[in-house]
């Protein structure tokens, strides 16, 4: 009971984490961390490395005081001081001591030296891989984002937006001018056109007629002039006589 307690526990608080979490948020910030390890893989190298030459230079002067001991006792048996030579002789193999025991640490922070530089040259590519593969997810998520806002626009098109309104408007201004077409049409059809057309060949004629009467008050009338009645009755008796003569012939 209690484990399925404790299991009931952590799914209800590693939902609502996993809801708070911001996968955009938490790659930036990874790219922070994995950046800001590299001063303190830097001051770690640099520590096992000055440790590195403390001991070479603590080999060296061991060996510089073996070889000065080994020279002091040589002198202190030829000078038949042998008590002398006895103490140079311990002091000599102490410092022996010292530098097999020094040699052994120098081999060791060597190794480590080593391997801190490989173990940053490991770190330094698998970070740049994590920031490449970090920063191609939020360009990713940009692009996605985009698409998003587009997918948005394209259904509000569709559904009650700007592609319903557009074709509503231009629905609605081709139905108005369709109605009025319609009404001019209509009172065109309610106009006597051909009472028109007679009214205005009627106005003529009598506009002719005054202008004819001005002229034979004035005396300008001549015999050969005919009224605008008499010139299709004209017209029509030299047809007559054309084809009169055609017959003859």
């Amino acid at each position: 009971m209690f484990k399925r307690f404790i299991r009931a526990i952590k799914s209800m608080f590693g939902g609502l984490i996993s809801s708070m979490e911001d996968p955009k948020l938490i790659l930036e910030q990874n790219i922070r961390d994995l950046n800001d390890q590299i001063p303190q893989m830097n001051e770690n190298i640099a520590t096992v490395k000055a440790n590195l030459l403390m001991l070479q230079k603590e080999a060296k002067r061991n060996e510089k005081q073996i070889v000065e001991l080994t020279s002091k006792i040589k002198s202190a048996i030829q000078a038949n001081r042998d008590d002398i030579a006895e103490g140079y002789a311990l002091q000599l193999e102490k410092a022996k001591e010292t530098l097999s025991h020094t040699k052994d640490q120098l081999v060791f922070a060597e190794k480590a030296y080593e391997k801190a530089i490989k173990v940053k040259k490991v770190f330094m590519r698998e970070k740049d891989r994590k920031i490449q593969e970090a920063k191609e997810a939020l360009r990713a998520s940009e692009r996605a984002e985009w698409q998003a806002k587009i997918a948005d626009t394209l259904e509000q098109f569709e559904v009650g937006g700007i592609d319903q309104t557009h074709d509503e408007m231009i629905s609605r201004i081709n139905e108005e001018a369709a109605k009025n077409e319609a009404r001019m049409e209509l009172a065109l059809d309610s106009i006597d056109t051909e009472t028109m057309e007679i009214e205005a060949n009627a106005e003529k004629i009598r506009a002719h007629e005054l202008v004819e009467q001005f002229k034979m008050e004035m005396g300008q009338t001549s015999a050969g002039s005919i009224s605008i009645d008499e010139e299709p009755e004209k017209e029509e008796k030299a047809k007559s006589k054309t084809v009169g003569n055609k017959e003859k012939s």
